[in-house]
């Protein structure tokens, strides 16, 4: 199985192969716990395109959960920011539940592409929302509001994020912490 996957995955990686999506996917459908730390060790390749592929084979596998946090990891580095939409996008593989701070962030400080698609998360996602959520994103939103120049897009963030953590606050009104 191991050789299987080596050369799924040197195939993947082959810059010279113009469907290499196509054993992301299958190393998806292979699965297991060899596949997916294969693949988070790709997620922080040099090569951009392997992260890429890599964060797509990781969303569609099965239990997948141990690998949303090194893949947030990667998303939130700076090297990546400009370039960092097309594994946002692959977040929507994944239980996002816990992670209302982190898609809150990538929807604050993403690129558009990455902003977008947070937006999306946090409008139809169920998320675990609790007072401390709600504190540790304020956090965050307090950070872009003090360090992000104004503009159109910056202001309708703003304005966005204020009233979301508006209507979370609301839920817990009248609660003792």
């Amino acid at each position: 199985m191991t050789d299987n996957i080596d050369v799924l995955i040197k195939k993947m990686c082959d810059r010279e192969e113009e469907e290499s999506f196509v054993f992301a996917d299958r190393l998806a459908e292979i699965g297991g716990e060899e596949v997916l730390n294969r693949l988070v060790a790709l997620l922080k390749d040099e090569d951009i395109e392997n992260a890429y592929l890599a964060a797509r084979a990781l969303s569609a596998m099965d239990n997948n959960e141990a690998a949303l946090d090194p893949l947030l990891e990667v998303i939130n580095d700076h090297k990546y920011k400009m370039k960092n939409g097309t594994l946002v996008q692959a977040l929507e593989g994944f239980d996002l539940s816990t992670k209302f701070v982190d898609i809150l962030r990538i929807y604050l400080f993403g690129n558009f592409k990455a902003s977008l698609l947070a937006k999306e998360y946090l409008d139809f996602t169920e998320f675990d929302i609790t007072p401390r959520v709600i504190r540790k994103a304020e956090k965050h939103y307090n950070h872009f509001l003090n360090n992000e120049p104004g503009d159109e897009a910056v202001d309708i963030k703003k304005q966005e994020a204020a009233e979301i953590l508006a209507d979370l606050k609301s839920m817990f009104e009248g609660e003792e912490e």
